[in-house]
């Protein structure tokens, strides 16, 4: 019998709160959209320091379980528990949203790109259905966020592959805020009609059931989108 003798490292304050508050979102005591307690009600709840209680609140950050808002607290955005993980994640750096752009960039043109080779007419009909739903929100003078991330998972899911639209809410679930903002300063600068033009690219390659072009067009969309956050950071505002 083979013994293992390795000591094991004992988890740190931050990964034991972070576990904590982690299960309570898990386990359904807090609801997307829920307002965490304050960093002072946690610290007394854990008995440990604030600071630790931020940084635990950092890591949920980096899981795509909870986003903060600057003068408001941490907010539930996603209550699955998450096996895969980005780590040193920071989302007021240029550099690590390219990167997680990127990273994305690569999961929805491949996706995309399936999509067009296996879309059934009705998962097209669907499709077809969330962007009209974003021209319509565009039209209203809305951002038109929910439509957008509903026509991209409606996409990934028409790929036929279900670890696609894992791996895509995942990483989307990084840079949700900030498509928010950035779709929020889209309005401002009237580049919305580049957005649809992007998203009407995908759909008509899709329709087409031509991969390549598919796979281009979401990549160009993609590109657009990083330069719209690029713009975004370059302004001095923060994800929320």
């Amino acid at each position: 019998m083979v013994v293992d003798d390795r000591v094991r490292r004992a988890p740190s304050l931050v990964e034991v709160v972070a576990g904590r508050i982690r299960e309570d979102i898990t386990s359904g005591i807090y609801a997307i959209g829920d307002k965490l307690p304050t960093e002072r009600d946690l610290s007394e709840k854990y008995g440990v320091s604030r600071p630790i209680v931020r940084e635990a609140i950092g890591t949920l950050k980096r899981d795509g379980l909870v986003a903060t808002r600057q003068g408001l607290g941490a907010f539930v955005i996603e209550t699955k528990e998450i096996a895969f993980r980005l780590a040193g994640i920071d989302l007021t750096d240029a550099l690590d949203i390219r990167n997680v752009i990127e990273l994305l960039m690569a999961v929805e043109s491949a996706a995309t790109a399936l999509a067009a080779e296996r879309r059934s007419a009705e998962q097209l009909a669907a499709i077809e259905r969330q962007l009209h739903s974003i021209q319509k929100a565009f039209d209203d003078g809305k951002a038109g966020v929910e439509e957008d991330l509903a026509f991209h998972r409606e996409i990934v899911d028409a790929s036929g592959n279900p670890h696609f639209r894992e791996m895509s809410d995942f990483l989307e679930s990084h840079v949700r805020n900030f498509i928010r903002k950035a779709r929020a300063s889209s309005l401002r600068n009237a580049l919305l009609a580049d957005v649809q033009r992007e998203h009407v690219a995908i759909f008509n390659a899709i329709a087409d059931g031509n991969p390549q072009e598919a796979r281009r067009a979401a990549e160009e969309h993609l590109r657009g989108a990083a330069n719209r956050l690029a713009l975004l950071l370059k302004a001095g505002n923060q994800p929320g």
